[in-house]
């Protein structure tokens, strides 16, 4: 690996993305945004073996950035072997997102082969920055746009419940620790491709079938008919936002209503028109959408929903050409569960490859495996037509059977 050419890419791209050179400063009590001039980065290598990597990583992750002095990226070299290296990208919430860090990947394999070759940067220039879509989207998001969208919310969501009573392995703490861990299952091709049909049958898209599949779960789970899961969008929109480092994505609250006993079939149809309706409203960002409604705040749990679901088809993972390396993503542990419980999907050659984020403060690993085996075992009913309508007014009583352990 040439580090100078690296370090040079690094450079390129913060120099390209006004985000990553953006802090806030705390003016009268009020945040304001700092964009600081392009200049040179320079990169720290560190010699580790292999078995002080993962330990690296963490301390990494838990080390924070200081929103007014910046900057809020990390990039930090881990050279393993001669031959070998590791990179770990760190960065803040407030100037990335997911979807920012295929760009930034994306952007360095391209230049990284034109520098080492003596060109210069392939990349066209940027038709817009992050501090433009935000003006932009402050002074749309106002008047009769913003009450139409907040209208709509404050309809769909009167009367929800704003708790999701899973029953847990420990009672919730007022602290809010937010420790976490992981638990990986797979969803089998032929049961993903049975999925699949059953949502080009009813004119929706896989992930409502797979959310309309965990809402059942959750609610045989706790016993609730009606409630709330929370989703991320991307929120770019525009195709001139695709190509940028920034933090564009939303969070949408979903109204799950499992009342009267609805079959697979209806219970999708269900979920599809509550997610159209979403989908519609996104443009109202979810700390906005709080602001109005004013759930009961604790530290204890998220406000509005605790359970979130994704379907992850951001371009990661696998091996990427670069002129003289191979480079590939690797998989890590979460420090931290953001929610009680996160379910993320993404599709791969062998079917659907589930991830469960947890809080290791409410759950036990044992609980999650055999939620996780039961998810599958209720889309694999699904799929072959077996599933049982399961939400009644005898709901809370079957949920607690059904919370007894597998046999």
């Amino acid at each position: 690996m040439n580090l100078a050419v690296f370090e040079k890419c690094v450079s390129e791209i913060v120099n390209r993305h006004e985000s990553l050179r953006t802090t806030f400063a705390n003016v009268d009590g009020e945040p304001v945004q700092v964009i600081a001039p392009p200049a040179q980065v320079s990169l720290p290598v560190v010699d580790l073996s292999p078995s002080e990597v993962d330990c690296e990583r963490r301390a990494d992750a838990k080390t924070s950035f200081d929103l007014a002095k910046g900057p809020l990226w990390r990039v930090k070299v881990l050279r393993v072997a001669a031959e070998e290296h590791i990179i770990i990208f760190t960065l803040h919430h407030a100037v990335a997102d997911g979807w920012s860090m295929s760009v930034l990947v994306r952007e360095m394999v391209q230049l990284y082969s034109a520098f080492l070759q003596g060109r210069p940067s392939p990349l066209e220039p940027l038709p817009m920055q992050y501090a433009d879509f935000a003006i932009w989207q402050r002074q749309w998001l106002q008047g009769d746009v913003l009450k139409e969208n907040l209208d709509y919310w404050r309809k769909q969501l009167s009367g929800a419940p704003m708790r999701l009573e899973l029953p847990t392995d420990r009672p919730r703490t007022p602290d809010g620790k937010r420790e976490g861990a992981l638990h990986w299952f797979m969803i089998p091709l032929d049961v993903t491709a049975k999925l699949k049909e059953i949502a080009r049958r009813e004119e929706a898209t896989l992930f409502m079938v797979l959310l309309a599949g965990f809402a059942a779960l959750l609610s045989r789970y706790s016993g609730q008919e009606d409630m709330l899961i929370g989703t991320a969008i991307a929120g770019r929109q525009r195709a001139e936002l695709e190509k940028m480092i920034g933090f564009f994505v939303n969070t949408l609250v979903i109204r799950t209503d499992l009342r009267r006993n609805p079959s697979f079939r209806e219970l999708v149809n269900r979920v599809r028109e509550a997610m159209l309706g979403a989908y519609a409203h996104q443009d109202v960002p979810f700390e906005k959408l709080v602001e109005e409604l004013q759930p009961e705040r604790s530290l204890s749990n998220n406000p509005l929903f605790q359970v979130l679901m994704v379907m992850q088809n951001l371009p990661h993972g696998g091996a990427m050409p670069l002129q003289g390396l191979y480079l590939e993503w690797f998989d890590v542990e979460e420090a931290s569960a953001k929610f009680d419980l996160s379910l993320v999907v993404a599709e791969n050659e062998k079917g659907m490859k589930c991830t469960f984020l947890y809080s290791t403060d409410l759950f036990d690993a044992s609980t999650i495996a055999q939620m996780a085996e039961r998810y599958v075992t209720l889309l694999v009913d699904a799929a072959q037509g077996r599933y049982l309508a399961f939400a009644n007014e005898k709901s809370r009583e079957l949920a607690s059977a059904f919370n007894a352990p597998l046999e």
